[in-house]
């Protein structure tokens, strides 16, 4: 099988490690013949390996993960066959020792580790945002987040990480999603040794920081999940990217990965129109449906919840609740701002449809590796230009296809769990680097602690080095 030839990536979920994807022609006989197997290189370890069914990714690709219930010592062996044929350069030897999730060992090298990963030398959003911060006064920060931004009605938490501990206390009252932080510096934590360093994330939907770096006194340096082109916030991936990257094999449906192997009907076969499908959480959104009412063969756009604009439901309609995966039914998808950014996006380019975004002030750790008419298409964000460009993508289908192809490849590279978990490491890093003092463990702080995993066998052959030694 001359299709059988090339790389071969998988993911090892939830961990974060990508290692490629394998090249495969796709098709129903194909699905049934190829295999991957992972198991032990060494036949006296035996581990609990679950490898679910090959992702089809309908482009001669197929995506494979796997998660370990215990580490090995000796390594891993990884087999892609086409009935019973080794294909695509297997089998694939990853060199122990390898430890599953939730193994607490962690590399003390970070540079070794961001090279093991493939880490990118430069993130251009990290860059763009410490701009404005090339020193850190943690006491300024202590004595003005909580009046600022600590009160009742807050989302804010104060983390500070120590001798590769994570220490936290709440300020506000809407601090649930603290969870999904936790559970990322956690699963850092328990991989790299991190920096020791003090800071705030807020929870909320909005960027908390307005000031300009001129200003007297000026921005300090929030950490938020989405950025504005009026804020100063340092942006992290969102804890719905987060959270998909983290659940990837967990039974979840809509996780960043999955989402690539349903991607409905090839493109010839795509319904020609453009699809909307959300809440009421902006005006645009109740226009956007109206115009689906004027123009139904060019869009489908409707409202699922009222909230914002209650009074709005008996005029324009409530639509059914549908599944994420059969958006792709589509050619097209209106990509629009909820009340920040839309955190559907980075499913929306993972998917084959051809994007059209809305022009926003909002933007999440990824859009600066993305060009307009390169990876999606732009509308305005008055949606005055929408069915023009909707005729545009009808009209120019070869195009408009290019478009969603570069758009997705691209969005595949910069949104792969690997690529999170550097991102998150370099954030970290840099804001460590430009505190003026040393962290510490403040009042009404609690430890994190790493989960106990009874059921999975960790040996971690490091050496622990104290901070000291370092």
């Amino acid at each position: 099988m001359n299709a059988l030839q090339g790389p071969l990536h998988i993911y090892r979920a939830v961990a974060g490690a990508a290692n490629g994807w394998t090249r495969v022609s796709s098709g129903r006989r194909c699905q049934t013949l190829f295999k991957v197997l992972v198991k032990s290189l060494s036949p006296k370890e035996l581990v609990r390996i679950h490898v679910p069914k090959p992702l089809d990714r309908n482009d001669g690709t197929f995506l494979m993960r796997y998660r370990m219930y215990e580490s090995v010592n000796e390594g891993l062996k990884i087999e892609v066959l086409y009935g019973d044929k080794h294909v695509a350069q297997s089998p694939y030897i990853l060199k122990g020792p390898v430890y599953h999730e939730y193994c607490d060992c962690p590399e003390e090298d970070p540079q070794a580790w961001q090279k093991t990963l493939s880490c990118p030398i430069k993130e251009p959003q990290i860059a763009k945002d410490f701009a404005s911060f090339p020193s850190i006064n943690l006491q300024q920060m202590l004595n003005e987040v909580p009046e600022r931004f600590g009160d009742e009605r807050g989302a804010i938490v104060h983390y500070t990480v120590l001798n590769n501990h994570i220490y936290r206390r709440s300020l506000g009252k809407y601090t649930d999603f603290k969870m999904f932080s936790d559970e990322i510096l956690l699963s850092l934590a328990r991989k790299v040794l991190l920096p020791d360093l003090e800071f705030y994330i807020n929870l909320g939907d909005w960027p908390l920081e307005h000031r300009k770096v001129n200003e007297t006194p000026g921005p300090i340096p929030i950490i938020s999940w989405c950025g504005s082109l009026d804020s100063r916030d340092i942006i992290l991936p969102t804890y719905d990217i987060t959270h998909s990257t983290l659940e990837a094999m967990r039974g979840v449906t809509n996780d960043l990965l999955s989402i690539q192997g349903n991607t409905g009907p090839s493109w010839i076969n795509k319904t020609e129109k453009a699809f909307f499908r959300g809440r009421d959480s902006r005006e645009e959104r109740l226009q956007l449906v109206q115009l689906s009412k004027e123009n139904p063969e060019l869009l489908d756009a409707g409202i699922t919840g009222y909230f914002f604009f209650q009074e709005k439901e008996k005029e324009l309609g409530k639509a059914k609740l549908i599944g994420f995966f059969d958006f792709f039914k589509y050619k097209y998808q209106v990509n629009m701002d909820g009340t920040v950014a839309a955190y559907r996006y980075p499913y929306l380019m993972l998917g084959d449809s051809l994007v059209l975004k809305q022009d926003s002030p909002y933007y999440e750790h990824f859009y600066m590796g993305l060009e307009p008419w390169k990876h999606y298409v732009p509308i305005k964000r008055n949606l005055s230009d929408l069915l023009e460009k909707i005729k545009w993508a009808k009209e120019n289908d070869e195009e408009a296809k290019k478009i969603a192809k570069d758009g997705q490849l691209t969005a595949r590279d910069l949104l792969q769990p690997h690529r999170l978990y550097c991102y998150y490491y370099r954030v970290l890093q840099k804001y460590a680097q430009r505190q003026s003092s040393k962290p510490e463990i403040r009042d009404g702080m609690e430890l994190v602690p790493q989960p106990n995993d009874d059921t999975s066998i960790c040996q971690c052959s490091r050496k622990k080095s104290s901070r000291e030694e370092l």
